[in-house]
């Protein structure tokens, strides 16, 4: 019984890295698409959105042979705030780096779901506490402004709202009890918001570079990612998957500098150090002797 549990642990803990990153390189995408011009900010979103709805239906027909039921009143609220968070996510990125972006974000959706986490009265002990306190002067020393180092005011609030809708869609996410179906649905619903969007949006250019980038993130780490975290959010509890999250941007971080050439600033690397140390302090637990 003691190996199955930790065989089952193992497998729980891998799905989690694989899981975190996938959402990272969602940034690695975008950023690489966007930087080099190969795509515009609507339609990198319209088609990660629209390549994962399609995975997703060919995954629900094909392999698990299901049937996909849209209610007309279901998942609109799910759907809403997948669409904010990918539409802020792109045009946050136009103008900043995949590390930094991707560290303001899962900073914002850790303070959102710890608040939420709060108001419906999950229990925060000291320690997760001051985990907290401590992860949150990390993103603090980012954000404050330096000479050497500066962000754009407005794609800095756009990566805000971009964390604020992904930590509600992860919230609204621990009432599934069909994670494939239910992602399916939500993505198949953001399309609506997305010719509405379409309406306000102009200099539309596309190349096949672009358009391959947003496949990779619509098919692969979205539809695929999103999935197994739904699966992953049932398991464990909102200030849990809070914390966790702020592992992504150390993975984003690593591959920035890899793919993106993207610099590794003292900056960076310390207050990247300081949120990884509340995250340790967050989730350390003493094992008995």
């Amino acid at each position: 019984m003691l190996l199955l549990n930790k065989k089952i642990l193992m497998q729980f803990i891998l799905l989690n890295v694989l899981t975190l990153i996938f959402l990272a390189a969602n940034s690695i995408l975008c950023r690489l698409a966007l930087l080099d011009n190969t795509i515009d900010a609507y339609s990198f979103t319209f088609f990660r959105l629209f390549f994962a709805v399609i995975t997703l239906i060919l995954i629900m027909l094909f392999i698990k042979k299901q049937n996909i039921t849209i209610k007309l009143k279901d998942n609109w609220l799910n759907a809403f705030m997948l669409f904010i968070y990918a539409a802020t996510f792109s045009y946050a990125y136009l103008n900043m780096d995949a590390g930094v972006g991707t560290l303001i974000l899962f900073a914002i959706v850790q303070l959102t779901m710890i608040l939420s986490a709060i108001k419906n009265s999950e229990k925060l002990t000291l320690k997760v506490f001051l985990g907290l306190i401590i992860a949150f002067l990390g993103l603090i020393y980012l954000l404050y402004p330096k000479e050497e180092f500066s962000l754009s005011i407005t794609h800095t609030i756009l990566m805000i709202i971009s964390g604020i809708s992904w930590a509600f869609y992860s919230i609204l996410g621990k009432a599934t009890t069909k994670p494939l179906e239910d992602t399916t649905i939500n993505f198949i619903k953001t399309l609506p918001f997305l010719a509405i969007l379409y309406l306000f949006t102009n200099d539309i250019f596309i190349t096949k570079e672009g358009l391959f980038l947003a496949f990779l993130s619509g098919s692969i780490t979205s539809a695929i990612g999103y999935v197994l975290w739904y699966i992953i959010i049932k398991k464990i509890r909102i200030v849990t998957a809070s914390i966790i999250q702020l592992i992504i941007p150390i993975f984003a971080i690593l591959l920035s500098v890899i793919f993106l050439n993207e610099e590794l600033t003292f900056t960076l690397i310390l207050s990247t150090s300081i949120i990884l140390l509340g995250i340790f302090i967050s989730l350390y637990k003493k094992t008995p002797n």
